[in-house]
């Protein structure tokens, strides 16, 4: 994959994470803080953002979104699914834990 190539898929998730994530805070505000692990001021600004500062925000070369299992507890619970003897048991003992970390962040 060429550099151009890497930064148009920068530019297409990006545009795909600002149009998820403004779609899901007007839809339900809290279950978008949860989801996308972002504060209430976050939130706010996403909201009112228009067409157009979207479209400007997603064509920078940075990506917007992170990964935020940075624990290697909540990355095993979620990669290991043959060996729990329950999927759907350790996916929310996984909720739980992120959870968690979202109250500690707001």
């Amino acid at each position: 994959m060429t550099a151009d190539q890497i930064l148009n898929e920068i530019r297409e998730a990006n545009l795909s994470y600002l149009m998820l994530a403004q779609s899901l805070i007007r839809t339900d505000r809290e279950q978008a803080l949860f989801r996308l692990g972002i504060s209430e001021d976050t939130a706010a600004m996403l909201a009112v953002l228009t067409p157009a500062q979207i479209i400007k925000l997603a064509s920078g070369s940075n990506l917007l979104c992170r990964m935020r299992m940075e624990d290697d507890l909540v990355w095993g619970l979620l990669t290991n699914h043959g060996k729990a003897s329950n999927d759907s048991v350790t996916r929310l003992h996984a909720n739980i834990l992120m959870a968690g970390r979202h109250q500690e962040a707001a």
